[in-house]
């Protein structure tokens, strides 16, 4: 095992396009950190240059207090399972696992230990003798998996290790994943685009946008905190709705107006609870964005209340067992979601109340980027 260190690290390719920017990290001991955003956000790039796969334009990183800057891949002792598996199509599982401690000239009855070891805990020890085309998607990344942890490197680094696999599949490899690293306590870089694969594998989630740390934290913090607009709206199932508005001062409180009417004339408004109005004083006035899960709207249940419930028509229902995601907006933001219970006596064509939390929606800066503002929260 062993610490990872990036410093102030950057790639550049030669047409000037810039993939990381002065990117700096430290990935504990033994800590399982998942780098996650969308595709071309530099994710794979900043592990294919800790793998050695990239030349690093500036800065340094470190693994296990050696900076491997010039040192060859095979040198830097680290395992590296890709999204395709990469195995030996004429080998036999066990081949293909022994492959990279016979080219090391390991003993055999060492090389024998590991492999039996790895089987073992992956569940493949009857799969030994098959070759990879007799094998599912499913086997084949659990051999792919066993090949690294053979080498017994300092660090693992997984390059979205289960996007080949179906959705059930998905699920349960990633929890034998987690099970796995509680066991070997290695330390271990996860690159995906799936941001519940990042908040259920993650000891600390680094979310990225444009070469960019946005944010990094535990995967729960960065959930109910996020720094910006860009991270709320990336973490969280279904996405966090956006609504641009003004915050203004109203009958001796706060509100969000924001900027158009139900079908009864009435303005959309949400009233800032007063454990909040202080923090956000200073915005009154200003363009803000209100963000708002899709968990936060709820039906109502009693009679409305003015700048708490809005009545917002209906587009869409879509049952998803025990609950469902409804699809509904106002004039100025059409494509609203809410995920309710699947008891709800919502209907797709009809107008429906919903209560906001105010006490739970985020407020951010306006644009993509736009800063979280700290409301007593």
């Amino acid at each position: 095992m062993a610490q990872v260190t990036l410093t102030n690290v950057r790639k550049s390719y030669p047409n000037g396009f810039e993939a990381v920017k002065d990117l700096s990290l430290d990935i504990r001991d033994g800590e399982f950190l998942v780098l996650v955003g969308p595709s071309g956000c530099g994710k794979s790039t900043t592990l294919r240059m800790v793998a050695g796969l990239e030349e690093i334009t500036a800065g340094t990183i470190a693994i296990g207090g050696r900076i491997v800057n010039d040192v060859h891949p095979k040198d830097r002792d680290i395992a590296m399972v890709f999204q395709n598996y990469a195995l030996y199509p004429h080998m036999t599982v066990y081949k293909n696992m022994a492959f990279a401690l016979t080219l090391r000239k390991v003993p055999k009855p060492e090389i024998e230990r590991r492999v039996r070891e790895a089987a073992r805990t992956l569940g493949i020890e009857e799969l030994l003798d098959r070759k990879p085309k007799a094998l599912s998607g499913g086997q084949r990344q659990r051999v792919a998996v066993g090949r690294a942890i053979v080498r017994e490197p300092k660090a693992f680094l997984f390059d979205e290790p289960l996007s080949n696999l179906d959705a059930k599949l998905r699920v349960t490899t990633r929890a034998e994943l987690k099970a796995l690293h509680q066991r070997l306590k290695t330390t271990t870089i996860y690159v995906t685009h799936d941001q519940e694969e990042a908040m259920t594998l993650g000891d600390r989630i680094v979310v990225m946008s444009k070469g960019l740390i946005q944010q990094s934290g535990p995967p729960l913090e960065v959930y109910r905190r996020p720094a910006n607009r860009f991270v709320a709206g990336f973490v969280g199932t279904p996405p966090m709705n956006f609504l641009d508005g003004r915050l203004e001062s109203t009958g001796g409180g706060l509100s969000f107006i924001e900027g158009s009417s139900d079908p009864h004339g009435t303005p959309y408004t949400l009233s800032i609870p007063a454990s909040r109005s202080a923090a956000f004083a200073p915005f009154t006035g200003k363009n803000i964005v209100l963000g708002l899960r899709p968990q936060m709207l709820r039906e109502l249940s009693g009679e409305p209340v003015h700048g708490r419930d809005w009545l917002l028509p209906v587009r869409v229902v879509e049952p998803l067992g025990d609950s469902m995601d409804v699809s509904c907006g106002t004039p100025k933001h059409p494509h609203l979601v809410a995920r309710i219970s699947a008891n709800a006596t919502i209907t797709a064509g009809s107008a429906a109340v919903f209560t906001l939390d105010a006490d739970a929606v985020h407020f951010f800066e306006p644009g993509e980027f736009g800063l979280a503002l700290r409301g007593g929260t």
